[in-house]
């Protein structure tokens, strides 16, 4: 059973929204099909996040009273209002939004069809119709800087492909940062960013000026694999994102933050079908099944890999909490005191690197 680990209750207050789950709106009825549509920002590929929701939507798809379609590569912006649109109008009772940017749009259209349910991915407004979910992605980010911290020999890795500089992607950059320097004090992190989440010539290229400067392990937060592709043709290591990235870059490959929407998608499904369903604000954590990392890559040590789930596991036991102080910033300055634990709003709307990332948030 997919568990919900935490509603985004500080988030709520900061914004005013409802703290306890709104009622569904799509409730399935005997005989009838449910018909579900997802909007991707990239192509659905063989890799990438798209790729990850799109294998949550074939799971859904072969689940009995269930039917779905997709569209891929919308922009976010008007692009994306007008998919949305486009669904509700053909009467689909459920419409995933799987990219921050598409939130506003999504609010927009949810008020006009109340009748239907939707769902955005990683945004934090949410309305009697529409739910706002995402995982803490930033606890596998930890768990492979742990790796990558323990795989370096210069101590210098690139965080290439950095998207935009939203909390989501700085709380990550600075996750798999606090994991490298948890396991080797020393080494540092280069940030670049792209701008774009998917790109695979620019994302490779980012990729390339990080091992020009003497980088040996490239990480990523792209939808594409222009990154690993860059370290394999380089002879270094990488760490993908979103899924599994071992077949493009099988040399390179150490790990992957990856995500398993399957799991939260077929509870979904599920709870709606039986009308049990409640919208509202959720963050799911590494023991819901949602997040994770990929199978080790052959040239990871075995004493590594046990360092990395022994730290899983304190995760998971609430032993490890990643952003417990102290934490420093990039200027020495304690932002996260000594035994404090920081609070959910704090974290959704971290824009500040921590002590070890050579970039800005700029």
């Amino acid at each position: 059973m997919f568990q919900t680990v935490k509603t985004w209750a500080a988030l709520a207050a900061m914004f005013g929204l409802a703290l306890m789950p709104l009622c569904g709106k799509a409730t399935a009825e005997e005989g009838k099909t449910l018909k579900v549509g997802f909007v991707y920002v990239s192509p659905v590929g063989d890799e990438g996040g798209s790729y990850a929701h799109d294998q949550g939507r074939k799971a859904i798809a072969a689940m009995p009273g269930v039917e779905t379609t997709f569209m891929e590569s919308v922009p976010e912006g008007p692009d994306s209002e007008r998919a949305f649109l486009n669904m509700a109008r053909k009467g689909y009772d459920v419409i995933v939004g799987t990219s921050f940017g598409y939130m506003d749009a999504m609010e927009k259209v949810a008020r006009q069809f109340p009748k239907a349910t939707f769902m955005h991915c990683s945004g934090y407004k949410s309305h009697e119709n529409m739910t706002a979910y995402f995982g803490r992605m930033y606890q596998a980010r930890y768990l492979t800087g742990m790796v990558a911290g323990a795989m370096t020999k210069k101590n210098e890795i690139g965080y290439v492909k950095a998207a935009f500089p939203i909390p989501e992607v700085v709380r990550g950059i600075n996750a798999f940062t606090l994991g490298v320097r948890a396991v080797n004090p020393d080494a540092k992190v280069r940030v670049v960013w792209t701008r774009t989440w998917y790109s695979p010539d620019d994302e490779k290229k980012a990729a390339e000026s990080l091992l020009d400067v003497g980088v040996d392990v490239i990480a990523q937060h792209q939808d594409s694999a222009g990154p690993q592709e860059a370290a394999e043709a380089r002879g270094v290591y990488s760490v993908g994102y979103n899924t599994d990235m071992s077949a493009v870059a099988p040399k390179a490959h150490l790990t992957s933050a990856i995500w398993h929407w399957e799991n939260f998608y077929k509870e979904f499904i599920t709870r709606l079908q039986a009308g049990e369903w409640k919208n509202g604000n959720f963050w799911y954590g590494i023991d819901s099944g949602l997040v994770g990392i990929a199978p080790y890559g052959a040239m990871v040590p075995q004493d590594v890999r046990d360092k990395v789930d022994a730290a899983k596991q304190n995760i998971v036991d609430g032993k490890l909490v990643v952003f417990a102080g102290p934490v420093k910033d990039q200027e020495g300055t304690v932002r996260i005191g000594e035994g404090r634990i920081p609070e959910d709003s704090a974290l959704l709307s971290m824009d500040w690197f921590v002590e070890g990332v050579i970039g800005t948030t700029k």
